[in-house]
């Protein structure tokens, strides 16, 4: 996986086919770990320009990850904010990470704050 983002990241863009390729590898097993949550918050946090589809897989498969269980946990609650938070900024697929979550389980006040 850490090579593989390093391929991506090499020319600062994200396009289709490299989101082709991080589905495949990704949902490979059904599910997505922690390893493969991080990953893809770094490549949101880190890649200059993205596709409309990495916005969409971001989203689709974060949402997985942190209601695998259906609920929202203080540890994911941490993990989340510690993963939102790392570039100093909100930018617009975590918002609409943030809303996917919303709607379907209840944000704490500090995050769901984040989605006005």
């Amino acid at each position: 996986m850490e090579e593989l983002v390093k391929q991506i990241l090499a020319d600062g863009k994200i396009d289709k086919e490299e989101v082709e390729k991080l589905r495949e590898i990704i949902l490979e097993d059904g599910k997505i770990d922690e390893e493969e949550a991080k990953a893809l918050f770094k490549l949101n946090n880190e890649a200059s320009e993205k596709c409309p589809e990495f916005k969409e897989f971001f989203v689709e498969a974060l949402k997985d990850y942190f209601l695998e269980d259906g609920v929202l946990d203080k540890e994911e609650v941490t993990f989340l904010k510690d993963q939102i938070f790392a570039d100093g900024e909100v930018d617009e697929n975590e918002k609409s990470l943030l809303e996917a979550l919303a709607s379907e389980v209840t944000l704490p006040e500090d995050l769901a704050a984040l989605i006005d």
